[in-house]
């Protein structure tokens, strides 16, 4: 599996790892109005998750933009259920046509920021059926979904992974879901609830509440063999949908910059953009009248294009706005940045002007065995930029507990 609100990252954590195409985000492709090119973008994702040696993307998310302090809001699509719901079909067909799953998600209810992990979404059965649910209905019964996400919060007082009424009741046997359920990241808290509640698949893995407890419970009579025997069949279904029988091994994840991915993230961005009032018919500038454009805000000079958590990737390649404007131009136009106010959370990472000592763009980093440095690194890298983050596996050259 690997996440991909912005593009298939594959193994790498928060910019790390194998580059990947960059697409525009949930937000920005709602705002496209158009189903057929986000099939498309779809298909991209799911030739760029064979790259990365992946079958499983965690995606799309189609969560509802309920307030605008939702962290995850520019991974979804919408405010409007109908909308998500055209737009995620697509994107789910784009996706499995090229023999990858989906995971939609967060299923169900999981808006708001405040206690995201634990928080009780208190809601009627309509607002759940006409806003809630649709987009997840409609991915079940129009796209075929291979697979769904169990959110981390709470529903009507049950948490997602153990709600039998919205896994089995509704999702399974009302919509006739034949898919795998799997939770989200750390978002089991059962044995026995889970299970019954109609979760498939605990993740990350090693389980904690599954696997050896989830035998112990059979073999105490705790929870029926038939019961584990559906959780096995959704999970090898996925495994001949996506291939993994017929080709077991996907190879090392690939770095793959196709000028036909750039050319439609391109497309997708250019609908994605809404000009809301162009007064005077300023748009668009014409260089050959112009001799100095003033450009303002503080993420001009920054590429801003993308956001972070699972939706950060390393792209194959990035521009600013003002760098753009700039080529765009020419030399004939002066253009002139003025920031503003500083909008950084924290201290912003370098990544400018950056090389290596031998003149190789980045940074340089080298890895020793101790803290006296003596002797050949073990391991060195570059870097674009200095956001560094160490998440999982490494190097196997590197033991980090010297």
């Amino acid at each position: 599996m690997t996440d991909v609100p912005n593009g298939a990252r594959g193994d790498g954590l928060a910019g790390t790892g194998v580059s990947c195409v960059c697409v525009p985000c949930g937000s920005a492709l709602g705002a496209t109005w158009n189903p057929a090119l986000i099939e498309r973008v779809g298909a991209l994702l799911g030739e760029e998750a064979h790259t990365k040696g992946a079958r499983v993307l965690l995606a799309p998310t189609v969560n509802i933009h309920r307030t605008p302090l939702g962290g995850r809001n520019f991974e979804c699509y919408s405010e409007d259920p109908y909308l998500t719901a055209r737009i995620a079909v697509s994107f789910v067909r784009g996706v499995q046509s090229r023999g990858v799953g989906t995971t939609t998600k967060h299923f169900a209810g999981n808006d708001s920021e405040f206690q995201r992990m634990t928080i009780n979404s208190a809601i009627g059965e309509r607002a759940l059926r006409e806003i809630y649910l649709l987009p997840f209905e409609a991915v079940v019964r129009d796209a075929g979904a291979w697979g769904i996400m169990a959110a981390y919060n709470r529903l009507n007082g049950s948490f997602c992974t153990e709600s039998h009424e919205l896994l089995v009741r509704i999702l399974k046997e009302e919509w006739g879901f034949r898919g795998l359920v799997v939770s989200d990241w750390l978002a089991t808290h059962s044995t026995s609830a889970a299970a019954r509640g109609g979760l498939d698949l605990e993740m990350p893995g090693p389980p904690i509440h599954f696997g050896q407890k989830l035998v112990e419970a059979v073999r105490s009579g705790e929870i029926a063999e038939s019961l584990v025997d559906d959780k096995a069949r959704r999970i090898l279904r996925m495994a001949v949908w996506t291939g993994a029988f017929a080709a077991p091994q996907e190879g090392p994840e690939r770095a793959v910059d196709r000028p036909e991915h750039r050319a439609l993230v391109r497309e997708a961005a250019i609908e994605a953009a809404v000009l809301l009032r162009n007064e005077g018919d300023l748009l668009p500038l014409d260089p050959r009248s112009l001799r100095s454009v003033a450009v303002i805000g503080p993420n001009a000079g920054v590429a801003r294009i993308m956001g972070g958590g699972s939706a950060n990737v390393r792209p194959h390649y990035w521009r600013t706005p003002l760098a753009a404007l700039r080529d765009r131009l020419g030399p004939g136009v002066e253009v002139v940045h003025e920031p503003g106010c500083a909008i950084h959370r924290h201290l912003p990472r370098l990544e400018r002007d950056l090389a290596t000592p031998e003149g190789e763009p980045g940074i340089a980093l080298e890895y020793f065995g101790g803290h006296d440095f003596q002797g050949a690194p073990l391991h060195r890298e570059v870097r674009d930029h200095s956001h560094l983050r160490w998440f999982g596996r490494f190097s196997d050259a590197v033991d980090p507990r010297r």
